[in-house]
């Protein structure tokens, strides 16, 4: 008896078969054959620009694009000392915000349009989209035509209507040039902001109004406390999208004044590129490029600050 009981203890003790533990890896590791390749991609297409960008800041490199050594912060420094830098950074932050303060509030109530029942909306839904899916080089050419003084459209109209008396240079002058790219940047980004809305709009249940209209709310509560809390996670991510292109719009200032007269309409992305191809600097616009990401990433994480994104998390 005694022999039978010690000989059970013993095979309550035995180690697990290793097979067993060999299992539980396996099953760890097993997420990693799907995650591999998009880490991968991940890797080289986002994190190895980033390091390459942050490591060509530190260099000094010639117009031809010869390493020459090391700068370390004197590229940082120089770029600090250029007289238009912090005017551009302003004018660049002042640019990413009406853009999109402006594109988020048409597009909340041009989605609120677009979802609306009414006859040919399937027609207004495809002509909104048209701006997005055409070229933005392409739109900011046709909207550059449209502003000419001399034979533009937009001139030709406001004469044909008394409301001016002479043509105007419209994107002669700085002040005016940035209000029309403004409008142009708009134009190309409201299709896409105004879907995402429209996305948000159609996850709403219709419980939720009816049982908001039989507790007697009208529209304008129901709109405020119901529809807007619903729509921030598109919100959310519409307004993400939209800071990261508007940030890095090269096109339209480009296409429509070359960040002309000198810098006055310039923006970090086309200061960038003078920098670089202009005055040869190219570990300079690398700064640049440096700042204009740190600056992305401050304003996407000021805005989730705002939002309180890791409320709406829980």
């Amino acid at each position: 008896m005694h022999d039978v009981k010690s000989r059970g203890a013993g095979a309550a003790t035995a180690p697990a078969p290793r097979h067993r533990s060999g299992s539980r890896i396996g099953r760890a590791l097993a997420p990693l054959l799907w995650l591999g390749p998009s880490i991968v991609l991940i890797a080289v297409v986002v994190l190895w620009p980033v390091v390459e960008m942050v490591r060509t800041s530190t260099l000094k490199i010639s117009s031809s694009g010869v390493t020459l050594g090391s700068a370390g912060g004197r590229n940082f420094s120089d770029l600090f000392d250029e007289e238009d830098f912090l005017p551009v950074v302003f004018r660049t932050l002042l640019w990413v915000t009406a853009v999109v303060v402006v594109t988020m509030v048409l597009s909340l109530a041009l989605g609120q349009l677009l979802n609306a029942r009414f006859a040919g909306r399937r027609i207004v839904r495809w002509a909104v989209i048209v701006p997005w899916a055409a070229s933005v080089l392409m739109t900011a050419l046709i909207w550059k035509w449209m502003l000419d003084n001399y034979s533009g459209l937009i001139n030709r109209v406001l004469l044909d209507l008394n409301v001016i008396d002479t043509p105007v240079n419209w994107l002669a002058h700085p002040h005016q040039a940035m209000i029309w790219m403004m409008w142009v940047a708009v134009f190309v980004s409201l299709p896409f902001t105004s879907f995402v809305i429209l996305a948000g709009l159609q996850t709403i249940p219709g419980d939720v109004y009816e049982a908001a209209r039989v507790d007697g709310a009208g529209p304008f509560r129901t709109y405020f406390q119901i529809t807007l809390p619903l729509l921030r996670p598109a919100i959310l991510i519409a307004a993400i999208i939209n800071v990261i292109n508007v940030f890095n719009s090269f096109p339209i200032i480009w296409a429509m004044t070359g960040g002309g007269p000198g810098h006055a309409t310039d923006t970090t992305t086309t200061y960038m590129y003078k920098i670089a191809f202009y005055d040869q600097h190219v570990g300079e616009s690398a700064a640049m490029a440096v700042v204009n990401f740190a600056l992305v990433l401050v304003l996407v994480l000021l805005y989730l600050r705002v939002t309180r994104w890791r409320e709406e998390v829980r």
